[in-house]
């Protein structure tokens, strides 16, 4: 199987997109920690110990060519600041999703993902020369969904 998505380490403004790896686990407990994310209804954050099957089945996904998990890093720390993947990769019409995006309470409302978007909609677009890309959120996530139409 070719796989779509290669292997691809992307960053700007002091921000990595790592291929997600297993040892990413205890960075990404210590993200969903800052907040007690998993308490949000909208996230698809793990609890703390469900942080291993979490980069699991997203290793199994990339294995599959339907998903491609990244870490998000603070460069200046190294500090795993959440996650965020491609997934629903449809090779064959070039088109996927951006999604299973979360991060640490302290990364929300800072350039982190703004930041990160940019980077996996130009990489998407540019170097994958994808058709179509897209961005779905659940309906009750207000604060991100607004700011999909901000300016």
């Amino acid at each position: 199987m070719t796989t779509f998505v290669k292997a691809v380490t992307l960053s700007a403004n002091g921000v990595a997109l790592v291929p997600l790896e297993v040892v990413h686990e205890a960075g990404l407990k210590a993200a969903a920690a800052d907040g007690e994310l998993w308490k949000i209804r909208v996230t698809s954050v793990p609890e703390p110990g469900a942080t291993a099957d979490y980069i699991a089945d997203a290793l199994r996904g990339r294995d599959a060519g339907d998903r491609f998990a990244f870490a998000v890093i603070e460069q200046a720390t190294g500090n795993v600041l959440g996650t965020t993947s491609y997934h629903d990769i449809l090779p064959a019409v070039k088109r996927l999703e951006i999604g299973y995006t979360w991060y640490a309470k302290s990364a929300q409302r800072t350039h982190v993902n703004t930041t990160c978007k940019l980077l996996m909609l130009s990489h998407a677009f540019d170097v994958l020369q994808c058709n179509v890309v897209g961005w779905r959120t659940d309906n009750y996530n207000y604060s991100t969904f607004r700011i999909k139409f901000r300016n």
